[in-house]
């Protein structure tokens, strides 16, 4: 152990629930009752939580917006030698929300750090959702533009594990649109309100699912569980000499023209417009 951990205080990592109060552990309830401060995401939400299990406890708030301050002075209390407890909304604290930061300045300072696990949003869809879960990759929110959402999924077209992506629903029906023309129609899991009243697992092409909610308009958080890449991964001898042969490839797996240019070009290493040009002329 490090000297410096002899002498401060500890960092508790701690796993809320994703929606039914009762997935808590027996040794976060223990930890929250017994540390100095609890460091929450939104004071409000754990609150609550606190107030169901009848615990008393000082809470501080640790945000996106206000966590280089907080770490500073979060690191300072533990240094002092007070236990502090991390909690986000829901799940275990450093996944899609704040936390990594506070974790990383204790590691840098000598205070010791241990995880109490729980609940994770992104296993629970996984494991619902039907579709492999052996090997996968975590890709978590996707940005919130456009193009730089569609810059991701098709880094991901040749991705042979499964995907695990969290959307909100008022960005759903678009990051579904962007799946299609980037990866294809291939098999998606949508799995939303897990563990709550309303949860639903709909697992579909991306085709389906987007008509889907074109009609039923998307409802609280989703996971989505996305089928790898089923085909080969050619060398750039493989791609067929002719265009027209080579844009089929993707067309005819759910890409749209404009997402098949991409990808030609991509393979041909040749800018999208030359690609573009070349079938103008075809044609």
């Amino acid at each position: 152990m490090d000297s410096n951990e002899k002498n401060s205080g500890t960092l508790y990592v701690c796993a809320t629930p994703i929606g039914n109060l009762e997935d808590i552990t027996l040794r976060v309830l223990r930890v929250l009752r017994e540390v100095d401060i609890i460091a929450a995401e939104d004071t409000r939400h754990t609150r609550k939580l606190l107030s169901f299990y009848e615990i008393s406890a000082q809470l501080t708030s640790y945000h996106e917006h206000n966590k280089a301050v907080a770490t500073v002075g979060l690191v300072q209390k533990l240094r002092e030698g007070l236990d502090v407890a991390l909690v986000s909304d829901a799940g275990m604290p450093g996944i899609s929300d704040p936390g990594q930061e506070l974790i990383k300045a204790c590691r840098e300072n000598g205070i010791a750090v241990t995880v109490c696990p729980g609940a994770s949003a992104g296993i629970a869809g996984l494991v619902l959702s039907g579709i492999c879960c052996g090997r996968y990759v975590f890709e978590g929110f996707l940005p919130r533009g456009k193009k730089e959402r569609r810059k991701i999924l098709e880094s991901l077209t040749a991705e042979k594990r499964t995907i695990v992506l969290y959307e909100a629903p008022h960005r759903l029906r678009d990051t579904l649109r962007d799946m299609l023309a980037c990866l294809g129609d291939r098999q998606v899991a949508a799995v939303r309100e897990i563990t709550k009243k309303f949860e639903e697992v709909r697992k579909s092409s991306v085709a389906d699912l987007i008509s889907h909610y074109d009609v039923d308009l998307p409802r609280g958080e989703f996971v989505l569980v996305i089928e790898g890449f089923a085909g080969e991964v050619g060398h750039c001898d493989d791609w067929p000499d002719d265009l027209n042969e080579h844009m089929e490839l993707y067309t005819s797996t759910g890409h749209d023209e404009k997402g098949a240019m991409k990808m030609v070009a991509k393979d041909r290493g040749i800018p999208k417009s030359a690609v573009y040009s070349m079938l103008k002329i075809k044609k």
